[in-house]
Parts: C-alpha cells; sequence; structure tokens
C-alpha cells in the first residue's frame, strides 16, 4: 500500500517509517533480455539461457543494475507525496546486492526513511529500499535513494 504524505514538510516527522511492501513483479526474460540491449551488458549469464544452464546459478539472473532501475518502479508504489511542485532523484548513498534474481523470480519492495532535512524550498529525504525475492533469505538489493520534493 502507497504511503501518502500531505506535503514535503511531514517527511520530517516520518524519519523511521516504514513502507510497504509493494506488490511482486516478476522479472521474467524478456525484461532482462530488455535491459541487456538498453545497456550494451549481454553477459551470458543474463542473456544466453542455455549456456546459463550450466553456469553457477543454474539458469539466468537479472542484471544487479537492473534490479537497482526497479527501485524507481517502487518508490512511487510505497510512498508518495502530495502538495509538490516536483520530485528529483538526487543520488544514493549505499547499494548492496546480497544476493541475485533468476530469470522469473518475483521481487517486491519495502522501505524506511531514515532520514529527512529541509533544502531550500523543500526536504530531501533518504529513504532505504529493499528488494526482497520471493523465497530467498536474503534480499536481491538493498540501496539508499536520496530524493528532493520540493513544495508548491
Amino acid at each position: 500500500m502507497t504511503r501518502v504524505f500531505a506535503n514535503p514538510a511531514a517527511l520530517r516527522e516520518a524519519v523511521g517509517a516504514e513502507l510497504g511492501p509493494t506488490e511482486w513483479l516478476t522479472v521474467d526474460q524478456e525484461r532482462i533480455n530488455g535491459f541487456a540491449a538498453v545497456t550494451g551488458d549481454d553477459q551470458w549469464i543474463h542473456v544466453d539461457v542455455e549456456r546459463a544452464r550450466q553456469g553457477p546459478f543454474g539458469g539466468t539472473i537479472a542484471h544487479g543494475y537492473l534490479t537497482l532501475a526497479l527501485v524507481n518502479w517502487f518508490l512511487p508504489r510505497l510512498m508518495r507525496v502530495d502538495g509538490t511542485s516536483m520530485g528529483v532523484n538526487y543520488g544514493l548513498e549505499r547499494v548492496r546486492f546480497p544476493d541475485y534474481v533468476p530469470a522469473g523470480s518475483r521481487i517486491r519492495g519495502r522501505g524506511q526513511i531514515t532520514a529527512a532535512e529541509p533544502v531550500q524550498g523543500g526536504v530531501q529525504v533518504t529513504v532505504r529500499v529493499t528488494v526482497e525475492r520471493e523465497g530467498a533469505a536474503k534480499p536481491a538489493c538493498v540501496a539508499d535513494t536520496v530524493s528532493r520534493f520540493f513544495s508548491r
């Protein structure tokens, strides 16, 4: 369920808040191949289904950076900030890939607001997004995202 904040200032009161989880998203081979085509990362562990069956993961796996890119798909499903003129991605503080995502896996996002500070015209918020893979003990990705939301 998406948590809705009335305005950017409300984020400052929400440090420590848990967000999500989101609905599950299937990471299929078509998505992996599309990411490989766009980025030029066509390493066999991602796109060669036959060879990957004999490899260390028993099949193809999503790119770590594809998993990271999907953090941006999860964020608006985790939270929405009303009363803004705009929101921008400001960067990342830390990214880790503790586990891999086999083709056909389902993943979802879970978040926690870890910081929120005023900036000129708005609030800068850090949200730790954890990408969980269904049935896995470890997360596939943990990323501390930094966004800025500007008041109207």
